[in-house]
């Protein structure tokens, strides 16, 4: 019984003091240099993700046209999906 008091009363400021470990510590405020530098990186990154999808676009084109070229020496039609109906005409009026 002793030894369970003892490592309970040994156990208690490692638990108490893991939650001050814990913390989060406040953000310094931001001077003018550093909202300056955090803007030019955020104008950065924004480039930076609009060539990507321009980049991705244009990959993207050249592999429908190459498919389609594919397919038109084959003369095979695009193959038909399984369970789809097909469109209804429009009504006349």
């Amino acid at each position: 019984m002793k030894t369970g008091k003892l490592l309970v009363a040994g156990a208690l400021p490692f638990t108490l003091s893991a939650g001050l470990a814990q913390a989060k510590i406040p953000v310094p405020p931001m001077d003018d240099a550093a909202k300056a530098k955090a803007e030019e990186t955020k104008v950065k990154a924004a480039d930076a993700a609009k060539k990507e999808t321009e980049q991705l676009a244009k990959a993207q084109d050249r592999v429908v046209e190459r498919y389609k070229k594919g397919q038109g020496k084959s003369g095979k039609p695009a193959p038909a999906v399984k369970g789809a109906k097909p469109a209804a005409a429009p009504a006349k009026e």
